[in-house]
């Protein structure tokens, strides 16, 4: 599923979403000039938790030790934030801070924003951090500061309208849902798989879900303990929400036991 827009305006200009969007944006060009910045600033768990060296496997027979990160250790659980594994990761994530970020930098304010997402982003390499605690793999990504976003987005606006295109094989639609429950559905995705991922064995490569979940979690708590103590900006009044969610799953193909035309539920 993949969000298109939201039918939330901001109030005035996102400014600290752009620069995010143009900070990641200036690293990802630096890391295609030097990939090493990959390994020189990704927070690797095995070499923040032990000062023994790191040695990434290139082969059946081949170790070799990781590169020294550019700071400190520690600081490489935001450092890692801002890189990205390739043009899909890089895009998709910009993609998602761009339709929510607007809208919770309008409720936190500019500086609370920062250290939202900041916040979000180091609790999110934590999160990573302690369920991979041996991995020498580099962990790098904006998606668990993101996921904090996503998680402050569904409790500030859980009726706003997020248009989503849906590609399931064959069938490709828009759907119009409500953020509520695809940001829910997005949430229980990254969960389950990572409950499924503690199961397999090996130090593995591929989607830091607890990351995800970690993010998502502590945007949530923040968001709740925040409106407890009345510090969130008032909503925007007169938003035009327009119509209601609807589930609109169509263009089915005719013969194929679901019927011709556009289905609606």
């Amino acid at each position: 599923m993949i969000p298109l827009r939201d039918n939330i305006p901001a109030s005035r200009r996102p400014v600290v979403t752009q620069a995010i969007v143009g900070i990641c944006s200036v690293v990802w060009l630096l890391q295609l000039a030097d990939p090493e910045l990959l390994l020189r600033l990704g927070m690797v768990p095995a070499r923040v938790l032990s000062d023994a060296p790191v040695y990434v496997e290139l082969g059946r027979a081949w170790r070799e030790p990781l590169p020294p990160a550019l700071v400190p250790e520690w600081l490489t659980l935001l450092t890692c934030t801002f890189l990205h594994g390739g043009w899909l990761h890089f895009l998709g994530n910009m993609l998602f801070l761009w339709i929510f970020g607007d809208n919770v930098e309008d409720r936190l304010g500019r500086v609370g924003f920062v250290v939202f997402y900041v916040g979000c982003g180091v609790a999110a390499s934590a999160a990573h951090l302690l369920m991979a605690a041996g991995s020498s793999v580099p962990t790098i990504g904006a998606s668990g500061a993101i996921a904090g976003v996503m998680g402050g987005y569904m409790l500030l606006y859980p009726r706003a309208r997020v248009d989503v295109l849906i590609v399931l094989f064959v069938f490709v639609d828009v759907v119009a849902l409500p953020a509520i429950l695809f940001l829910g559905i997005w949430f229980l995705f990254q969960f389950f798989q990572g409950t499924a991922s503690l199961a397999r064995a090996g130090d593995e490569g591929g989607v830091a879900f607890w990351a995800h979940v970690g993010g998502f979690v502590v945007g949530v708590i923040t968001i709740l303990w925040l409106r407890k103590i009345g510090r969130l900006r008032p909503e925007r009044t007169g938003i035009d929400r327009g119509r209601r969610p609807v589930l609109r799953l169509g263009s089915w193909p005719r013969g194929r036991g679901m019927g011709g035309g556009r289905r609606h539920f």
